[in-house]
């Protein structure tokens, strides 16, 4: 049986380690841990207050820089402002059923956030990462559909777990896609991803109903978010094929040591996977460009 934990983490000393939405949450648990190895970690969070906050909780190298993936003037400044290469390119910030927003460029939120800031980050970083980019999608990916027609929610009814589980499979296209496209140009970079199975973290709170219930079922049998950060460095810092997948390897993937885990038939799909590729790149082309 395959087993994971923070100790097995190896030193990180001299490698650096850009994590988003790292003060709260599975990403402040991960960013901890890379800390705590002897990595730069860069927390890009949207809150420089509460980017400090859990900064003072991280013994190590640690810098917080402010990122609004919701925001792609933000994300372009970001970008131009860091310094340096990269090793490691954790996409982990996201929000989670939500009552309909849009970004400042107009998106979704959820669209907007979880794969189109940080498609616009990885578009912009790539040229400096020198190792790997880890993309947190969810379970939820497996209700998701990609609705060419209407990404945005522009014309059919909002249904906040419908859009939630449209980005969380576009993260899982991305990863796909981006990983073909890291092999035909024979880059060693490579593309993975991880998912925290049930975590109670901060993700979950919103002031909708839905939010509401999932929170209270997530309190009742959710895993911590140290335990929820696992897979995500596992996807980081193990040797691995890229577009692996890794997960939680207990009942239903829901608690457990990490492991590669499977994904949809649809998350498969490399068809589709261009073209969200092709498209992702037309809306947030005023700042890759």
């Amino acid at each position: 049986m395959t087993t994971f934990s923070a100790s097995d983490v190896p030193p990180q000393t001299g490698r650096t380690f850009v994590v988003t939405g790292a003060n709260s949450g599975i990403g402040r648990a991960a960013a901890r841990v890379l800390a705590g190895k002897g990595a730069r970690v860069v927390l890009a969070v949207r809150d420089l207050g509460k980017g400090e906050e859990a900064a003072a909780t991280m013994t190590g190298d640690v810098e917080v820089r402010r990122l609004d993936l919701a925001d792609l003037a933000s994300v372009r400044a970001f970008a131009d402002d860091l310094d340096g290469p990269v090793d490691v390119l954790v996409n982990n910030a996201g929000v989670m059923i939500p009552p309909l927003t849009r970004t400042a460029d107009g998106f979704e939120l959820q669209f907007g956030t979880n794969h189109l800031g940080h498609f616009a980050l990885t578009a912009l970083l790539l040229p400096r990462v020198r190792e790997r980019v880890v993309t947190v999608s969810s379970t939820g990916h497996r209700a998701g559909e990609i609705d060419f027609d209407d990404l945005n929610w522009e014309r059919k009814p909002y249904r906040p777990m419908g859009a939630y589980a449209q980005s969380k499979l576009a993260n899982l296209l991305f990863t796909a896609e981006l990983q073909r496209r890291l092999t035909r140009s024979g880059s060693p970079v490579i593309a993975t991803a991880a998912h925290p199975g049930l975590a109670a973290t901060n993700l979950i709170r919103s002031q909708s109903r839905g939010a509401r219930l999932v929170e209270r079922v997530a309190g009742l049998v959710a895993q911590s978010d140290e335990a929820g950060a696992l897979p995500t460095l596992f996807a980081a810092v193990r040797e691995l094929p890229g577009d692996s997948y890794a997960g939680p390897g207990g009942l239903f993937g829901g608690r457990g040591a990490p492991k590669l885990v499977g994904r949809s038939a649809k998350a498969r799909d490399t068809a589709v996977a261009r073209r969200l590729w092709d498209v992702s790149e037309e809306l947030t082309r005023p700042a890759t460009q």
